[in-house]
């Protein structure tokens, strides 16, 4: 799962290398956001199934490619996705609402990596960024391993240190 990846000239040109090891093994790619150009869906794409959605911060190409927000099923476990959650206050109630139905909701945005409780057994997850960690202290990138309508692991990976 990732967010953020921000690969641009003049920032990062690729993922991590640990990243890509990886994508190598994913059934399915959750990208969150902030993609910033269709190259790297493509890319991404070459690994497995992508379903990402649109961030304020990608180019005209991808906002015709991707929804502001969508609902997949995967492992039959719903799954919510958007950029932008909103402030931390609140966010468990508001994410609720958006994505009632949805056993996971992943986001992005604020560069913070977080998994956790919402409401009523909601899995919040942002995975952080990759490649821009701002004011955190490590990169990441999130796992999700979903079985049988159930959520195995949910897990943020840090990158170097």
């Amino acid at each position: 799962m990732l967010s953020d990846t921000h690969i641009v000239p003049g920032r990062s040109r690729r993922l991590p290398d640990a990243v890509y090891a990886a994508l190598d093994g994913a059934d399915a790619i959750l990208h969150a956001g902030d993609i910033m150009t269709a190259d790297l869906v493509h890319e991404l794409s070459g690994f497995a199934p992508v379903y990402a959605v649109l961030g304020n911060n990608d180019d005209g190409e991808l906002a015709a490619m991707l929804p502001e927000a969508r609902v997949e099923e995967l492992a039959d476990v719903r799954i919510g996705m958007i950029h932008d959650s909103g402030q931390r206050d609140g966010r468990p109630r508001r994410m609720k609402a958006r994505f009632p139905d949805c056993d996971v909701v992943v986001y992005g945005h604020s560069h913070i990596p977080f998994c956790g409780d919402g409401v009523d057994g909601q899995l919040l997850f942002n995975p952080g960024s990759p490649t821009d960690k701002r004011r955190e202290p490590v990169a990441t990138y999130g796992v999700l391993e979903l079985r049988d309508g159930r959520v195995e692991r949910a897990e943020i990976i840090p990158l170097g240190g």
